[in-house]
């Protein structure tokens, strides 16, 4: 029997922190057929979700790793990833994104839009995936869903529709009537497994059909033979909303809004149904590739079986038994013992085991057919290559944001020094936003990273998983520097030691610069520097704005321009030009007013109004710059702008001051100047280092 592709979905659930991304899996999983039993996520019963694997993720409470897993649903075949809701953990969701076809985003019924919310719905954008919008924890005190659809659609600019209404809210929450077959859906049973329709609540039924006309005004945009029946009063069959909704959110121009509490088990089944009517299959997503063979050249390709494979591994996990690497075949049909070619590394490999993942169980397969989701095992890449077969094809690449803390370990053992090479070489692998080198001046092994969530969780990760104890140092933050005027530069390197010597003569200036971090402009004119040892100069430059003479971080928005130069017929060298281009940028560093620059984080606090005062108290101490701040009844929400250096341990703070009733998120925003005191202190700090070193 041939797969049938059209009855396969790819979706991901998004969303903010604690909205309930991972119970809301779990009844999936459960409606399912997959498990038998639901969970907790902080697991009472000591079992925890299904979709958290990590004994860590358990204790917290949070998804630190997207899980992958495949069901059935009405002979549906839906590959389900979970996503963390942390910012700290933003990889993981952007490269879910990379393979999704759908998403359900998720949000509260009471928290409504938050910060996070609107950080997952830009990357939505950014990789143009078709969502459904799940409006979660319906029963919790002060759920108001149709306030949520405002705010999807006044904050997220979403063309948010509801297509049911709850029946009661808060702890009175029954059921939902759905607006396009205008029956009551009520959800029966221990664990809410049988579905009753029934008649429309009398008190419901004027705001009902007032809620459908509205749902199918906005629909017959996409459907014109609704539009004539809808404005001529006829009836339109269920049939053709289904369609014209799909249609709408297929273009990214409609969202349909449906909303239940996956904890009291109401709303799900029905869900589920959304994403088989609503969501794409992998056939109606357009997806490219470049043509390496071609200068990059952008080239469709096509969830067919008979064309070459084309795969994309878009995540890659260190198990008991090896390296296991997540793939999405966009074209072609991935086989057992078939030769592919990873095009990045352009090395030939053979497809040894293949399976398909449960979570963490997993069950071994022959072939994966376009549009599916399978695990490679033994097979040596990197996160976000493509495999081929006799093609050279690359996926376009995931964005990867720069790693904004740092944080010096030392192992406390001879034991522990060995373990640590191996989770630190692991972990860099799989996660490309961790990233680790060891610090020359103090020979430490230095670790970087998103966020102090993100280091602890590696830090937390690296005792369980490779017993292996390390010591911490202060966090630091990555500064850079950068100049503020123009400075000329008029540089000769020349030094003479018996037999020929080295000569070059570097002239020109250094100005700020706001387009990038660097730029090389050549103006040499006539020769004074020959053609061959341009190239010479530039990698001078490159290699002085690795490090700043103010406080040792990298130099950035600078540009470096020559205009003349001398050359000798004998002594002049490609290390004549580069040693004279580093001489004449630290001569002309100096006199350029050099500053030093620091990471300014974008910071949502959320918390009862009652501690609003405090809070804005605890971020004025710590230099941050307040921009908005918006109450709503009892919660209030606070954006500002903080340096990354005042940030350490502001949740332990926050805790204390609001009994632990405020939440707070960030994420990186820009770079910005550092005031004079500070700025004197970190430089005096650097001269001592080093004269210590020294």
């Amino acid at each position: 029997m041939s797969f049938d592709i059209t009855k396969m979905r790819n979706i991901g659930i998004s969303a903010h922190i604690d909205s309930g991304k991972t119970t809301l899996s779990e009844r999936i999983l459960f409606y399912c057929d997959k498990i038998h039993a639901i969970h907790e996520v902080r697991g009472k019963d000591g079992v925890g979700a299904t979709m958290d694997h990590m004994e860590l993720e358990r204790e917290r409470g949070i998804t630190i790793q997207s899980a992958a897993t495949q069901v059935t649903w009405k002979n549906h075949t839906i590959n389900l990833i979970d996503t963390p809701g942390h910012v700290d953990f933003t990889i993981e969701v952007e490269r879910s994104l990379r393979v999704l076809d759908g998403a359900i985003l998720v949000l509260c019924a009471v928290g409504g839009v938050q910060s996070q919310s609107i950080t997952v719905d830009r990357q939505l954008k950014r990789y143009h995936v078709p969502r459904i919008a799940f409006i979660n924890k319906c029963d919790r005190t002060g759920a108001n869903p149709f306030k949520v659809q405002l705010q999807l659609r006044e904050k997220l600019g979403l063309n948010a529709v509801m297509i049911q209404i709850p029946i009661g809210l808060e702890d009175k929450l029954e059921g939902v009537v759905d607006l396009i077959s205008m029956k009551a859906v009520y959800f029966d049973g221990d664990s809410g497994e049988t579905i009753r329709l029934a008649e429309i609540p009398a008190h419901l039924k004027e705001d009902a059909a007032k809620r459908r006309d509205a749902l199918i005004d906005a629909v017959s945009l996409f459907s014109d033979e609704l539009a004539e029946k809808y404005l001529n009063g006829e009836d339109v069959p269920e049939e053709m909303i289904h369609d014209a909704i799909r249609k709408g959110t297929l273009l990214e121009k409609f969202v349909p809004v449906m909303l239940g509490s996956a904890y009291k088990n109401k709303g799900i089944q029905t869900l589920l149904d959304g994403v088989k009517n609503y969501l794409p299959d992998p056939t109606e997503v357009r997806n490219y590739a470049l043509d390496l063979d071609n200068g990059e050249q952008q080239v469709e390709i096509f969830s067919d079986e008979k064309k070459p494979v084309v795969a994309l591994g878009f995540k890659l996990e260190d198990g008991q038994y090896g390296q296991l690497t997540y793939v999405r075949v966009y074209q072609g049909l991935l086989k057992k013992g078939a030769e592919l070619t990873n095009t990045r590394a352009r090395k030939r490999f053979k497809v040894g085991r293949l399976v398909r993942m449960h979570s963490n169980s997993m069950e071994d397969i022959n072939e994966g057919a376009p549009g599916d989701i399978v695990a490679l095992f033994g097979v040596d890449c990197a996160s976000g290559d493509t495999f081929c077969e006799g093609l050279n094809y690359a996926m376009s690449s995931m964005f990867v944001p720069d790693p904004v803390i740092s944080l010096a370990i030392t192992p406390k053992d001879k034991k522990s020094a060995d373990q640590m090479a191996k989770a630190l070489g692991r972990f860099t692998k799989e996660d490309p936003t961790f990233q680790t080198f060891v610090d020359p001046e103090s020979n430490q092994t230095i670790i970087k990273g998103m966020g102090e969530l993100h280091l602890e969780v590696y830090i937390e990760r690296m005792k369980r998983e490779y017993k292996c104890e390390v010591e911490t140092g202060m966090p630091q933050v990555a500064y850079r520097e950068t100049i503020t005027q123009r400075a000329d530069f008029n540089y000769t390197h020349k030094k003479q030691t018996g037999g020929s010597g080295q000569y070059g003569r570097v002239a020109g200036y250094m100005e700020p610069y706001s387009e990038g971090d660097y730029e090389f402009v050549d103006m040499i004119k006539g020769g004074s520097i020959p053609n061959e040892f341009i190239p010479s100069c530039d990698k001078g430059f490159k290699q002085a704005v690795q490090k700043g003479s103010l406080i040792g971080f990298p130099i950035v928005n600078i540009r470096c321009l020559i205009n003349d130069g001398q050359s000798h017929p004998v002594d002049s060298s490609d290390i004549a030009f580069q040693l004279a281009a580093i001489g004449a940028f630290r001569e002309a560093y100096g006199k350029a007013k050099p500053c030093i620059l620091e990471p300014i984080m974008k910071v949502s606090v959320e918390g009862p109004t009652e501690f609003q005062g405090n809070i804005f108290a605890s971020l004025n101490q710590r230099r941050g710059v307040i921009n908005a701040s918006t109450e709503d009844g009892v919660f209030s929400r606070i954006e500002a702008e903080v340096p990354l250096s005042e940030m350490f341990g502001y949740s332990t703070a926050l805790r204390g001051m609001t009994q632990g009733k405020a939440e707070f998120t960030m994420e990186f925003e820009k770079y910005g100047k550092v005031p004079v005191s500070i700025s004197d202190a970190l430089i005096k700090e650097y001269q001592e280092k080093r004269k210590a070193a020294s």
